[in-house]
């Protein structure tokens, strides 16, 4: 399948809401499941992922049904029950990831499988530490499928060597059904959507700075209001930024400080973006944003800010191709462990549309500002957040561009082509 970008838009104006942040949902499906009584899901995400997750606890005896498109109940007696059959996260590496730490602790055992792209991702980030805490994880070498055997878990103090909320939250998890106290220790502060939705749900969590420890705890059944992605959102800002004549506003976009690295980036970058209202809803920052067409420069981007835009490097990539100067990204080496190789896919791809662009270990080096001709097909890699880069590229390509594989687009942000067409004029 193939989505043919076109070309020459005059600007992108107009308002939209920003859908449903797919890490909380992952986490507010997650941790119902694990309280005992009704709790409600208000705006859970349309996006394959966090479905996939909500599968998953229905497969595992909870009792989660929509009471509208995206309302959801989840009614939980507080404990899961074994599956007669595996586990499937389809793409979703937020839910393998999580999960495993749910189930390493049970007292059943499990099988948690995924698609081509997610047996190919690394799972020993996870493996070794829940090991460590007593779990019992067979593996094709360090990766899906993995048969977890239900264990009794102890608390352990662990380093991250790399700052990743997916591992972070893997081992609060298990830590929530271990004995003793469970603290986790990361270089960089990475997203806290888990510790923040603990903490609402009572779980005995402490946050110290970079570490952040967690006792056995019973969850509370709560009303959970799901915020906009930002991570959503960071396509309709690129786009504004660099289409000449653009002004739009997002709205219900989440304003978490730990995912707030791209709003940061376009600050350094000289880009016309503000906060227009701000508020707390279940836990969370929300707040609306205006974006306006801009002159940028470009900027270096690099240490305890990477964690807070790993999801967004490949679209800040197509926004530093129209920033004067050079753009340097480092220390983004983990873009080699998404779902496409993100350094090699991003470099690639761009340069066929005419980016001066060159791959690094760690990252990439962006020189503009530059003229994106097109007038080529690009691939996607099935990687639905290249899929969505080149999108936003191929508004501004003299020739517009073909994309392969663009459906990956669709199954992770379903609304995307919608809500672009009511911007573009």
């Amino acid at each position: 399948m193939q989505k043919q970008v076109l070309k020459n838009y005059k600007g992108l104006s107009g308002v939209i809401k920003i859908p449903a942040d797919k890490s909380v949902s992952h986490r507010a499906i997650m941790f119902s499941s694990l309280a005992k009584g009704k709790s409600l899901i208000r705006n859970f995400s349309k996006g394959q992922d966090p479905n996939s997750t909500l599968k998953i606890f229905q497969q595992l005896g909870v009792n989660i049904s929509f009471k509208a498109s995206d309302i959801v109940e989840v009614d939980s007696s507080g404990s899961l029950n074994p599956s007669s059959l595996p586990l499937c996260c389809d793409n979703s590496g937020t839910t393998m990831r999580l999960i495993s730490g749910i189930l390493a602790g049970q007292k059943f055992n499990s099988v948690l499988t995924g698609d081509e792209s997610l047996s190919k991702r690394p799972m020993k980030r996870i493996i070794e530490p829940l090991k460590a805490m007593g779990a019992n994880i067979e593996s094709d070498a360090n990766h899906a499928p993995l048969k977890i055997y239900g264990s009794d878990l102890s608390g352990i103090k662990y380093s991250l060597p790399i700052a990743s909320a997916q591992v972070k939250s893997c081992l609060l998890l298990a830590g929530l059904n271990a004995d003793g106290i469970t603290t986790v220790s990361e270089p960089y502060l990475s997203r806290n959507h888990t510790e923040l939705m603990l903490k609402y749900m009572g779980a005995d969590i402490e946050v110290d700075g970079l570490s952040v420890s967690v006792k056995k705890s019973f969850l509370d059944a709560k009303e959970i209001t799901v915020c906009g992605d930002i991570s959503s959102a960071a396509y309709f800002i690129v786009a504004a930024l660099i289409v000449p004549g653009s002004d739009i506003i997002l709205k219900n976009v989440g304003l978490n400080p730990t995912r707030c690295g791209i709003i940061e980036v376009v600050e350094a970058m000289g880009g016309d973006i503000k906060i227009l209202e701000k508020k707390e809803v279940s836990g969370e920052l929300v707040g609306d944003i205006r974006i306006r067409y801009s002159a940028l420069k470009g900027c270096r981007i690099s240490g305890d800010i990477i964690p807070r835009l790993i999801d967004e490097l490949p679209v800040i990539a197509v926004l530093a191709t129209q920033a004067d100067g050079e753009t340097v990204v480092s220390d983004a080496g983990d873009l080699r462990n998404k779902e496409s190789d993100r350094i090699v896919t991003t470099v690639s791809e761009l340069k066929k549309l005419g980016a001066n662009i060159d791959e690094k270990d760690d990252g990439f080096v962006i020189s503009g500002k530059s003229t994106l001709c097109g007038g080529c097909e690009v691939e996607s890699y099935n990687d639905h957040r290249l899929a969505m880069s080149l999108y936003v590229a191929g508004l501004i390509s003299q020739k517009g561009i073909s994309i392969n594989g663009f459906e990956w687009a669709g199954i992770s942000f379903p609304e995307f082509d919608e809500l672009f067409s009511s911007l573009l004029n």
